[in-house]
């Protein structure tokens, strides 16, 4: 259950860096956001699903350590991200 190309592209383009980015933290980011909401939508749907519940804790994990990484490296894209996505109120 991945994204759609159309989707990603799109994602990519939103929050790219330079023209040929994509894989800078922010574009991960953003696409780790949007896995972890589609799956927050599948666990409505299918709520004994513990093998895909692992994989969201997976993807949770990994979208913090990018998230600390960016805060230490440039706390003002940082902060642009997380109004952007809408992650922490």
């Amino acid at each position: 259950m991945g994204l759609v190309k159309e989707k990603k592209i799109k994602i990519i383009d939103e929050f790219k860096v330079h023209a040929r980015d994509t894989g800078s933290t922010e574009v991960q980011i953003a696409i780790l956001t949007e896995r972890i909401n589609q799956l927050g939508d599948h666990f409505k749907l299918h709520k004994k699903d513990h093998h895909s519940r692992r994989g969201l804790l997976t993807l949770v994990g990994t979208r913090r350590k990018l998230l600390s990484y960016l805060k230490k490296k440039d706390v003002k894209k940082y902060e642009e991200i997380l109004g952007k996505l809408n992650l922490r109120k």
